[in-house]
């Protein structure tokens, strides 16, 4: 295993006893999977809310103690307690994060959690790669990726989101799809979004892709992503891409960028630190005022065979 790569850690709720082994050898979680007796009693332990935490760790690899707690939970306290059980039971593994340097605990699917979802994401930067044969296997395959950082900031967005539908009941996440779910959904477009998102808020529903920006791109490969998104519009939804960046000068380059160009979707800035739900976004379009996330304009593309995907409110039907 490299230095930098996590190694398992016990959460501090969790006070189950732990047996000594020498201090050079890292905690690695067990391999070995349940019995059947075992699978079918812990089976019936797992709760609506741990399935619900399941399923996103099948789709988005994996969240950290906070993003759950934040989501799922009254408390971090209550999450952690949760969590420290469904680590026993092998629901999920986790790991100390030292690579994006949250120290946070990081969770994957564990091998029951593998059981519930068979045919998991496994690589968050090769989503052609081999399947992984174990929960152990795919869980180092995503802690060791270079992508760890950005794909926490992208959860991240989705966690809060998913925190506001707790405090307004007319809030809704329809909708929360990985980069490789979108990728592969739109596939003949060639879009790449780092999530894709329906959201509905104050009567009114707004689908999205996100592009997550650290900084790390120069502007111009940015703005060819945008490309793709053109060609989505020609049969599918028009929804807004959503250029998320860590600072206001960045914001501002990528405004300026924008300026006069005339896009088919349309295409919205907001900063890494405000929350995505509120006043967050500037139209690329209609620089004025920001908008909240469902103010943007949004629009499902057309009810016919080359837009499979689309979305239909229920109370349209």
């Amino acid at each position: 295993m490299p230095a930098d790569t996590p190694t398992p850690n016990p959460d501090p709720a969790d006070t189950s006893p732990t047996p000594e082994r020498p201090p050079s050898e890292p905690r690695r979680p067990s391999a070995r999977p349940p019995s059947k007796t075992d699978l079918l009693r812990y089976l019936r332990q797992l709760t609506l809310r741990d399935h619900q935490l399941l399923e996103w760790l099948a789709e988005h690899y994996l969240l950290s103690t906070a993003q759950i707690a934040t989501a799922l939970f009254p408390s971090e306290r209550s999450a952690l307690l949760r969590l420290a059980t469904l680590h026993r039971i092998g629901a999920v593994h986790r790991f100390v994060d030292v690579r994006a340097g949250t120290g946070q605990h990081l969770y994957t699917l564990g091998p029951l959690g593998l059981v519930v979802h068979p045919h998991p994401y496994s690589d968050p930067a090769r989503p052609d790669a081999r399947p992984t044969r174990t929960s152990v296997e795919r869980a180092h395959r995503i802690i060791g990726s270079g992508r760890l950082r950005h794909l926490l900031g992208t959860n991240q967005f989705f966690i809060d989101l998913q925190a506001h539908t707790r405090t307004d009941p007319s809030a809704k996440l329809l909708r929360w799809w990985s980069e490789q779910h979108a990728t592969t959904a739109y596939a003949v477009a060639g879009i790449h979004p780092d999530g894709h998102g329906i959201w509905h808020a104050a009567g009114r529903t707004v689908g999205f892709f996100l592009e997550h920006d650290n900084g790390t791109e120069n502007l111009r490969t940015v703005l060819r992503k945008l490309r793709a998104y053109e060609r989505l519009t020609e049969y599918g939804p028009r929804y807004p891409v959503l250029l998320r960046v860590p600072n206001h000068r960045r914001e501002t380059h990528l405004l300026d960028a924008l300026a006069g160009v005339p896009t088919a979707m349309p295409v919205a800035t907001g900063l890494h630190h405000e929350h995505p739900a509120g006043p967050a976004w500037t139209l690329a379009s209609d620089p004025g005022p920001r908008r909240w996330l469902h103010e943007l304009p949004s629009d499902h593309g057309p009810d016919t065979a080359t837009n499979p995907h689309r979305y239909t409110d229920p109370d349209d039907t």
